[in-house]
């Protein structure tokens, strides 16, 4: 069951809403009271997004530099941002093809700077002492097979996480990032409904199961919130221990 949190008041950006965990953080926002911007380049998943929950769609793709520029050049401070959007192009190391590994840093980590930035500045523009939550993964924390470009992409969102902490943090503006492990959306129910390759990845996993969207969701309204006011530059394992070790 969702973990209730009051964001009246509030206005929030959230990227990748179209689906998946940036869907539900921009559902679970909006339902706790914050204005939420929707950002996601699925126009029908936004418009369907819109009409459920009352957030304002924005529809970009924010591996475009240019484009994201302008539109984040237009919008006002914001108390919350958070950075969900991501792609994973998966091959072995030695089949890497610098189109694909340039191609999951433009969004992963690339577009995550450029909006924590420009939201950045706006904030300290207007007063406002926001915070900042990036969605990373276990896997900018360890190996995995054929992740190399995921893997660089989520050790850099958590590079910049920190870095932004240092700069931002004297404005009164947090920012951390969450880690979660493999994440049950319907995107990755399919993907991990092989029994065989399942059970692969949950023997890591001392809790011996996946995560739910909600488990992952409710970590990052957290440390949007006040409850967490004295929280920056972490990066928080969700992953039911896989990264103990």
């Amino acid at each position: 069951m969702p973990i209730a949190f009051d964001f009246s008041g509030k206005r929030a950006l959230v990227t990748g809403a179209s689906s998946g965990i940036g869907r539900a953080v921009a559902t679970q926002l909006a339902q706790s009271g914050a204005q939420v911007t929707a950002v996601g380049r699925n126009a029908a998943a936004l418009e369907t997004l819109q009409a459920e929950t009352g957030c304002t769609p924005l529809v970009l793709d924010v591996a475009d530099a240019n484009a994201l520029e302008r539109a984040l050049a237009k919008l006002r401070a914001f108390d919350f941002v958070v950075n969900c959007a991501g792609i994973a192009l998966l091959e072995s190391a030695i089949d890497l093809q610098a189109g694909n590994f340039d191609a999951v840093m433009a969004v992963n980590a690339r577009a995550a700077a450029l909006v924590a930035s420009r939201c950045g500045k706006a904030m300290i523009a207007a007063g406002t002492r926001g915070s900042i939550v990036n969605v990373s993964s276990q896997a900018s924390l360890v190996a995995l097979d054929a992740h190399l470009c995921y893997c660089a992409s989520k050790a850099a969102m958590d590079a910049i996480t920190r870095s932004l902490c240092l700069e931002f943090g004297p404005h009164g503006i947090r920012v951390n990032s969450v880690n979660p492990t493999v994440t049950l959306t319907p995107m990755a129910e399919q993907a991990w409904a092989d029994p065989d390759k399942s059970a692969a990845a949950l023997k890591n996993i001392p809790l011996g199961r996946f995560a739910q969207v909600e488990e992952v969701v409710a970590p990052i309204l957290f440390l949007l919130g006040d409850g967490a006011s004295m929280i920056s530059g972490a990066a928080l394992p969700v992953d039911g221990g896989y990264t103990i070790v």
